[in-house]
């Protein structure tokens, strides 16, 4: 894999189970949302309820798992939910799914119908490899309020994805900066995939190929490996 991802001991201590998928792609083509970006996000909106069937997306194990996580690290799952149960809640709402770019589209499909965290970084604008570790707090973390610009800091002990350069995702998969996102523009990319028991090694295994096969419709000239679970 052109990118290192490492997970820290201190995080594998927090959760022994935690497995991440590393889907890499290279020479992408994004744009705006379109008619079919839109219509998977639909389709995963349909398979969403159905797999609900009238609970709330907190009550699924799997996000009930991740609920426990992040209270284990300090942090409030009701306040800041994990990106998946805030994308299956935004699902079920009257406004439903944002429609974003077409690759933030694909990978939010996933991560609804699946039921599991998904994230999308443009490895062009990565400093260095990307690790998973437990801030010290002192780490910059690029984001906007408002519309402008800002720098914010984790709080100690809080999970992390960091390069180089400073945090790319605070609360483990809470909530994305804005210096690594995937634009419009974006053509290289790594997509993250999140599982923690009970969801089973084969159900990870089978939303990273459906992520790979969107992508290879979307983009049928672009280089994409799927990696392995670590």
């Amino acid at each position: 894999m052109t990118l290192t991802l490492t997970v820290s001991d201190e995080v594998r201590d927090l959760a022994p189970g935690f497995t991440h998928l590393a889907v890499e792609a290279h020479g992408l083509v994004n744009g705006p949302s379109n008619e079919d970006s839109s219509a998977l996000l639909d389709d995963a909106v349909r398979r969403l309820t159905d797999r609900l069937g009238g609970r709330a997306p907190h009550e699924d194990p799997h996000l009930a798992a991740w609920r426990a996580v992040y209270s284990a690290f300090g942090a409030k799952p009701s306040r800041t939910r994990n990106s998946a149960e805030a994308l299956a809640k935004r699902a079920l709402s009257d406004g439903g799914l944002p429609r974003i770019n077409l690759l933030v589209d694909l990978y939010n499909a996933v991560s609804v119908a699946h039921l599991i965290p998904v994230g999308g970084e443009d490895t062009d604008r990565i400093a260095g490899g990307m690790r998973l570790v437990r801030a010290t707090g002192d780490e910059p973390f690029a984001t906007a309020a408002g519309g402008e610009p800002v720098v914010e800091h984790p709080e100690p002990g809080e999970v992390v994805w960091r390069d180089d350069e400073g945090v790319t995702c605070r609360r483990w998969n809470w909530r994305q900066g804005v210096r690594t996102r995937l634009t419009e523009q974006s053509v290289n990319a790594v997509f993250l995939l999140e599982r923690l028991a009970p969801m089973t090694p084969a159900e990870l295994d089978a939303a990273g190929a459906e992520l790979a096969e969107s992508l290879e419709k979307l983009s049928p000239g672009a280089r994409i490996t799927v990696h392995p679970a670590r």
